[in-house]
């Protein structure tokens, strides 16, 4: 997989298109930092491909730093400084949501609208508004009401009224909006919970990121290794068509794109070890680390990444493909059958009555038009065209991108995989 430093520029544009007028773009692209810039990212990028320690990377269009558009405010007094999560407050298996509800960006209870799981992720970190309102409608879908759902499990009556409590929320969605081989959560089927921070899995991906940083080299190659680690000791483990080939790595290229800290020394995000340890909920120091659960929370002094180039759904893609290219194994939708070390491979053709192929998935839009698509894996009913608000927030992701229309999936390649049909027992 080869980007040319043009290629890689007008890719890199892409999630700007909708916000920024043409007469911007146009400069942009004609900027010779920006073009000398695009052409050094593509010559690292060409230069890394296939070796032992390559690493992902992606163009961001300009250096821009502006420390009070980009600082987030935690500070006592600013209406979201920390506080604690109380015995009947939900947390789950994703530390940034954990974090935003701590700080009041969330209602602190855990349980949110669509709405604002898209306020939130968008002003807070700089998720892109088409990326924001798939996820979030998504999450609505398969772990609430449709309009709401919950971070953790399944909402008390109190929280979530008489439609919430139908719902089990995002801990009780694995294999739907959560995944095996998570960076610091447990498989489901081996520690009995999918959401308690492993203090063990936290110092692995530290001890991947040498030089007091993590990067997207490091969480790459960890997820490389926590993957293998899984399917060696996981009988259960399942790499799914959605959530293993979107939810999967999201959990990890998510950690760089949204925690790390802006500078103008550092405008495209350094993520220092300390960094890290406040968004996981981690105290002590390297090699004494011990996680607290609950206790997620964002830094102080934290700037958020530029709001010029919020990190939309073409920039996630990117980084995804960019993995898949470094470790093909990535795209193996299949799991596990019973034993450590047993996995069975899903033929993606025949899941998809033939619409795809793992020998094209990474070629023009395919992977785009194959995950997407493919929320509905998570919930059938997607595909019919019930929930209205998801399907319309994945016909804007997908409308200009010259989709095939996939219109159902064969479940019974996934059936017989156990690790497919197993769910939480406490959601």
């Amino acid at each position: 997989m080869h980007f040319s430093s043009l290629d890689f520029l007008l890719a890199s544009l892409v999630p700007l298109a909708d916000a920024f007028p043409a007469a911007i773009l146009e400069a942009a692209a004609n900027d010779p930092a920006i073009l000398a810039r695009a052409a050094e990212i593509s010559k690292t990028l060409a230069e890394r491909q296939g070796g032992a320690d390559a690493a992902t990377a992606i163009f961001e269009p300009v250096p821009i730093f502006n420390a009070k558009a980009q600082y987030i405010n935690v500070t006592q007094g600013s209406g979201h400084e920390y506080v604690a999560p109380g015995p009947d407050d939900l947390r789950g298996p994703c530390p940034g949501l954990n974090a935003f509800a701590n700080h009041n960006f969330l209602p602190h209870n855990g349980y949110a609208s669509v709405a604002q799981y898209v306020e939130a992720t968008t002003k807070v970190v700089g998720m892109g508004p088409l990326l924001s309102i798939f996820l979030s409608a998504l999450g609505g879908a398969i772990d609430g009401d449709i309009l709401n759902w919950s971070i953790g499990g399944t909402p008390s009556l109190a929280q979530g009224g008489a439609t919430g409590i139908l719902g089990n929320g995002l801990t009780g969605s694995h294999n739907k909006y959560e995944a095996d081989a998570s960076p610091t959560r447990p498989d489901l089927y081996q520690a009995g919970n999918n959401y308690m921070t492993v203090t063990e899995q936290f110092q692995d991906m530290i001890n991947h990121s040498p030089d007091g940083v993590v990067t997207l080299d490091s969480l790459t190659q960890f997820r490389s290794d926590r993957f293998d680690t899984q399917k060696a000791t996981n009988p259960y483990f399942f790499n799914g068509p959605f959530s293993g080939v979107l939810v999967q790595p999201a959990a990890y290229t998510f950690i760089y794109r949204f925690m790390a800290n802006h500078s103008a020394e550092s405008p495209i995000g350094t993520l220092s070890y300390e960094t890290v340890q406040s968004w996981f909920g981690v105290q002590g120091t390297n090699g004494n680390y011990q996680a607290v659960q609950g206790t997620e929370r964002i830094p102080d002094n934290w700037y958020r990444r530029a709001l010029e180039y919020p990190y939309e759904t073409s920039y996630f893609l990117t980084d995804a493909l960019n993995a898949i290219a470094l470790h093909p194994k990535f795209l193996d939708v299949g799991g596990n059958t019973g034993t450590p070390n047993s996995f069975t491979g899903v033929d993606i053709n025949d899941l998809t009555g033939g619409l795809f192929n793992a020998q094209t998935l990474t070629q023009g839009n395919n992977l785009a038009c194959y995950v997407y698509q493919l929320a509905a894996q998570a919930k059938p009913d997607i595909l019919l065209g019930a929930l209205d608000a998801l399907a319309d927030a994945v016909g804007n992701i997908i409308g200009g991108l010259g989709c095939p229309q996939l219109k159902a999936i064969d479940t019974s390649q996934l059936e017989k995989l156990p690790g497919y049909s197993r769910k939480p027992v406490y959601a």
